[in-house]
């Protein structure tokens, strides 16, 4: 008898699983239907400001697998309808036709859950006004692109410093427009510590976005149902279109009212498997719950790398393979006009919640042989274990040719590397790329011998 596989979800977690089950299970076996609320599957959801920007001439060039392309492999893909109620004791799923406006009752025997995430909607006085935009799926993307092209607004309003927030925020700069950036901290990208943040906040000074830093938004003025101003307790910012970069959310409210365990991160808690404790469900994504192999600590971090390989363990096990997905060490990277920012692992602040007494260490190198056209400056900063030198974090915040040196240092937390173990790495050097001595090692070098002064003390 046929098997029947529901994904909920239609872009990096949903559809790698859908993909995954059918390459070990043929249509035959097991049918696979996927609901996707949105006009677009398998789409590269970090390309969305480059796309509003104009970077990326056309939404089109932003999708990896269309919908077809997912049907011609035996995915049975519908669009525009989205799921609005699991029940896990009858084994169905409610679902939504959006454009025709009527329901039904989904049966499945295996059902996975990628609702992702939803962008933080503060609960403040005209944040449903039309033209207050949250960015989490393509069509949002679509839309705000939309409002710049025809509407032309003369102010832009960014809530929120994190990479969405900065990222949209130069993509509007890119668009020609007057940017304004309100962060209730005292600097942007609160994942870094704040010496390599009052970096980024001048590279966003440098490029024409007006910054209020340590301000809180207490409301949204309107007039006729559209947001006029946005206002902190200091001060009244007009606004044509606001853009909210506050964050995201896992979107689990479905999951949890299914009786769907939820974590202490406030995302779905899988196993390693990606299996829920509830019979027959797996989740994947940015609507589970993770491990911080650092800290130990659950997380629930919005990343499609991660969404990928954990929609790709889901799969596997559905289809009758072994995978697992062992967690995270929190690596991510951005890109702001010229200035290049990454991090993973721990920041001070993280080490220390997480019970660690640390030590930093922060070099100033170049991205290149000095000598060679093109060399800048970059800056890369180790947080490590006090006495045992174990690496804890890295941050790097540089010009051209900075950030992606973030992987190796990913690669020596991964596998819980001592910065004296990684003063003798054999990375890679020519003029073009590196200094004879690369930013990483001058930076395991500084690191190794502050450790060993403090052994000493």
């Amino acid at each position: 008898m046929t098997e029947r596989l529901v994904v909920i979800g239609g872009d990096a977690a949903g559809m790698s699983a859908a993909s995954q089950a059918r390459r070990l299970r043929g249509p035959d076996d097991l049918a696979i239907t996927a609901f996707e609320r949105g006009h677009f599957t398998s789409y590269s959801a970090c390309g969305i400001p480059y796309y509003v920007g104009g970077v990326v001439t056309d939404a089109e060039e932003l999708i990896a697998r269309s919908p077809d392309e997912h049907r011609a492999r035996g995915i049975d893909v519908r669009l525009r309808h989205e799921a609005v109620e699991i029940d896990t004791g009858r084994g169905r799923v409610r679902v939504r036709d959006l454009d025709a406006g009527t329901e039904r009752w989904e049966g499945y025997d295996r059902l996975v859950v990628a609702t992702g995430s939803v962008p933080t909607r503060p609960k403040l006085p005209g944040a449903d006004a039309a033209g207050v935009h949250g960015v989490q799926i393509l069509d949002d993307g679509i839309a705000i692109r939309r409002v710049v092209e025809q509407d032309r607004p003369a102010r832009v309003v960014v809530v929120g410093g994190g990479y969405i927030g900065l990222e949209m925020a130069e993509a509007m700069v890119q668009q020609g427009l007057r940017v304004s950036l309100v962060d209730a901290a005292e600097q942007p990208m609160r994942t870094l510590d704040a010496d390599m943040g009052a970096i980024v906040a001048d590279a966003l000074r440098g490029i024409g976005v007006d910054l209020y830093l340590g301000e809180r938004i207490e409301g949204f003025d309107t007039s006729g149902g559209r947001v006029t101003a946005v206002r902190t307790a200091e001060r009244t910012l007009p606004a044509d279109l606001v853009v909210l970069g506050l964050g995201v959310r896992p979107n689990v409210e479905m999951a949890r009212a299914a009786g769907i365990g939820i974590g202490a991160s406030g995302g779905i808690v899988t196993d390693r498997r990606m299996r829920t404790g509830t019979e027959g469900v797996w989740a994947a994504g940015d609507c589970v719950q993770t491990r911080h192999l650092i800290s130990g600590e659950p997380v629930a971090i919005a990343l499609g790398t991660h969404a990928n390989k954990q929609g790709r363990v889901a799969g596997i096990d559905i289809g009758g393979g072994y995978a697992t997905f062992p967690g995270v060490v929190g690596t991510a990277i951005s890109k702001l006009c010229k200035m290049e920012v990454a991090r993973t692992g721990l920041n001070e602040r993280e080490a220390a919640a997480a019970g660690f007494a640390s030590l930093s260490a922060v070099v100033e190198s170049t991205t290149r042989a000095g000598y060679h056209p093109g060399a800048t400056t970059m800056k890369t900063k180790l947080v490590v274990e006090r006495r045992t030198g174990r690496l804890l974090g890295a941050q790097i915040v540089g010009e051209e040719g900075a950030a992606k040196r973030i992987d190796g240092l990913a690669i020596a937390l991964w596998n819980r590397m001592t910065v004296e173990e990684m003063t003798g790495l054999d990375l890679a050097y020519a003029p073009p790329f590196s200094p004879v001595w690369d930013p990483v090692l001058i930076a395991a070098r500084k690191a190794a011998e502050l450790v060993e002064r403090d052994m000493r003390s």
